[in-house]
């Protein structure tokens, strides 16, 4: 075993190294893993949800939306568990298993990816924070104010100085209020399907002409349900720091379950109380004029209340999440030292200062660009497309090759079909994901470049291998498209 430790040229090694210098304290069990993966993809979207699925598509293209989101991301959900039980030497997995499939420059742009979605969606949540809030006190706006980005800019680094504190406590009171926002959600289900209408249901099922065909219209509700489903990876973020590495696997099944369940039914049953023309005009958070349709205007308050709680929680998850991706990277050195340090609480400080950092400079460029929260949230998802791409790869890759299996494991196939399922549902989600997006998505991954060069000359490494010398290229050429065609006005959020 000590000439396996000493070795130098085993990735994986290296990271399980580096695992183990996280102390026991910090360790964290099913329940708080779980927790993670909830809290993460329970935010703010569940609370727009029916709006924001109406507003492009009828009740039976939002029913197909759902199958083929919820199929597509079961796949995913397997093959987090897959890669857990089958690579355990790699954590966090959004980067390593990137980087085990395709080399060091496309790990970093599978963290640089996932880190840049996680504080754009932050941006989001803090956006339609103070937008709920503007419905009580107009100064707010539609959460793009002055007075809005002065208030979220004071929770931003509340926060930050509670993560600071330590990540196992934070994510303790991440489950706290994972439990408290998802009492809201149930009381809405009830009310809603206790009043539901199968009338207004079935009115105009697939549609009206204005929408599209049903293509069209399922098309339009990938990013959205993408969107809510982010976090499925949570547990694979964090699985250095679980107590039991099986538990990766157990909580990402358990949340995804949980999470598909609530939002199918918020979604559809909101479409039996509400024509799906009103649903589409309603302001959001939309579940508060659903409710307020149902039992008047407490519902609405109640909706509200609930909607700052699920984001404060998911603003604490995913902070977490966003330093992670950043931390692990560096002490592989594919991102600079700086951000591999942690603070004596164990917490990547300086990685929660960038992270956080930026969050503060996009919310003072919403006052400029007046970016609302569904377009923050589109270009979230969209950034996270690849990353997910690569884990659905690698999946497939280690089953067809039979590593980290034995002979005649009898899951193997099984694996390979979930993993070649995972990866066509990835392809079409960036189809779905449109021109706008990848060309937006383009122009925040260049700047990596310059981060990933960083990291290697420090080490005193090649900056690129032959073939990521061609994807460099690549994303500068659609980065300089994508600069050009927001100079000219021709694209924007």
């Amino acid at each position: 075993m000590k000439n396996l430790a000493d070795s130098s040229t085993s990735a994986p090694l290296n990271i399980a190294s580096a695992t183990a210098k996280i102390a026991p304290a910090q360790k964290l069990r099913l329940g708080l893993l779980t927790a993670l993966v909830v809290g993460s993809m329970i935010g703010s979207g569940v609370f727009s949800l029916p709006q924001n699925m109406a507003s492009g598509a009828g009740a039976g293209a939002v029913v197909l939306g759902w199958l083929i989101t919820g199929a597509g991301m079961l796949m995913l959900a397997f093959v987090y568990q897959t890669l857990a039980v089958r690579k355990p030497a790699l954590d966090n997995g959004i980067y390593a298993y990137a980087r085990a499939s395709a080399g060091e420059f496309v790990g970093f742009n599978s963290a640089w990816g996932y880190w840049v979605s996680a504080w754009i969606g932050n941006v989001g949540y803090l956006v339609i924070v103070f937008g709920t809030l503007g419905y009580f006190f107009p100064l707010f706006g539609d959460g793009n104010t002055r007075a809005a980005v002065l208030g979220a800019s004071i929770i931003l680094w509340i926060m930050h100085l509670l993560i600071l504190r330590g990540v196992r406590s934070a994510a303790v009171l991440n489950a706290v209020t994972t439990v408290a926002k998802i009492i809201p959600l149930l009381l809405f289900i009830l009310l809603v399907l206790l009043a539901f209408n199968s009338h207004i249901f079935n009115l105009e099922f697939w549609g009206t002409p204005k929408l599209g065909s049903v293509f069209a219209q399922v098309k339009s509700t990938m990013l959205i349900t993408v969107w809510v489903f982010i976090g499925i990876e949570g547990a694979s973020v964090y699985s250095a720091r679980a107590r039991n590495h099986q538990d990766v696997g157990r909580a990402t099944l358990l949340g995804f379950v949980i999470v598909l369940a609530l939002l199918m039914a918020v979604s559809l049953l909101s479409m039996g109380i509400v024509p799906q023309a009103e649903l589409a005009a309603m302001k959001n958070p939309s579940m508060a004029g659903v409710l307020d349709k149902v039992v008047g205007s407490w519902g609405a308050l109640l909706i509200s209340i609930g909607l700052l709680v699920s984001v404060g929680g998911a603003l604490l998850a995913w902070t977490l999440l966003a330093a992670e991706t950043l931390f692990s990277p560096a002490r592989d050195g594919v991102m600079p030292k700086f951000l591999s340090r942690e603070n004596r609480h164990g917490v990547p400080a300086n990685a929660l200062w960038l992270t956080n950092g930026l969050v503060q400079l996009f919310l003072i460029l919403t006052l400029v660009s007046n970016a609302t929260y569904q377009a923050l949230i589109s270009l979230a998802t969209s950034m996270i497309l690849i990353p997910y791409l690569f884990s659905a790869i690698y999946a497939t890759r280690i089953a067809l090759s039979g590593e980290g299996y034995a002979a005649g494991d009898a899951k193997r196939g099984r694996d390979m079909l979930i993993g070649t399922l995972a990866t066509v549902y990835c392809g079409w989600l960036l189809y779905a994901a449109g021109p706008k997006y990848l060309l937006l998505s383009a122009l925040l991954y260049a700047p990596g470049v310059l981060l990933y060069g960083w990291a290697k000359r420090e080490q005193g490494k090649r900056l690129f291998q032959p073939f990521e010398i061609a994807i460099v290229a690549a994303l500068l050429v659609f980065a300089a498209l994508a600069a050009y065609l927001l100079a000219t006005g021709a694209l924007g959020l």
